[in-house]
């Protein structure tokens, strides 16, 4: 009676094996696949769209990695710029730092951070006189990179 109750124990015993082996090779796929799913495309350029409130002029501008540019009194420098492939769902994120210079040169740091394509609401530029969002990134741009000006 003994031996048929510790041969059905092994059994069990290779039974759980398998199935903690079967277990640990999904959680692994599922692991390597939602980090190939969550994979950023770095670009060298963050395309803007840019509101004079007081004038209503809407102005699109192209900013490249490191480069700063004056849009009013607004200095916008772009840090870094990611999206995704177009199979896996869009999402657009740039690091940015904007200033503003007063009338008598003096520089003041308005905002540091992410900026979303898709929301941008959450952390669009809102300032008095001037709106700053983030439309895209790029590969390539028209206007060619500072070093070549």
């Amino acid at each position: 009676m003994m031996l048929g109750s510790q041969n059905s124990l092994k059994k069990q015993i290779i039974f759980m094996k398998k199935i903690s082996s079967i277990t640990a090779s999904i959680f692994i796929w599922l692991i390597l696949s939602s980090s190939a799913i969550a994979e950023t495309i770095s670009n060298p350029v963050a395309a803007f769209a840019g509101l004079d409130k007081i004038t209503g002029r809407l102005t699109s501008f192209d900013v490249y990695i490191g480069e700063t540019i004056q849009f009013g009194a607004l200095q916008l420098t772009l840090r870094a710029c990611h999206s995704r492939s177009a199979a896996q769902e869009q999402q657009t994120t740039a690091f940015i730092e904007v200033d503003q210079v007063d009338l008598r040169g003096d520089i003041t740091r308005i905002f540091t951070g992410w900026m979303f394509a898709d929301s941008p609401a959450l952390n669009a530029i809102d300032h008095a006189v001037y709106d700053i969002w983030l439309e895209k990134c790029k590969i390539s741009s028209d206007v060619p990179p500072p070093t070549n000006r």
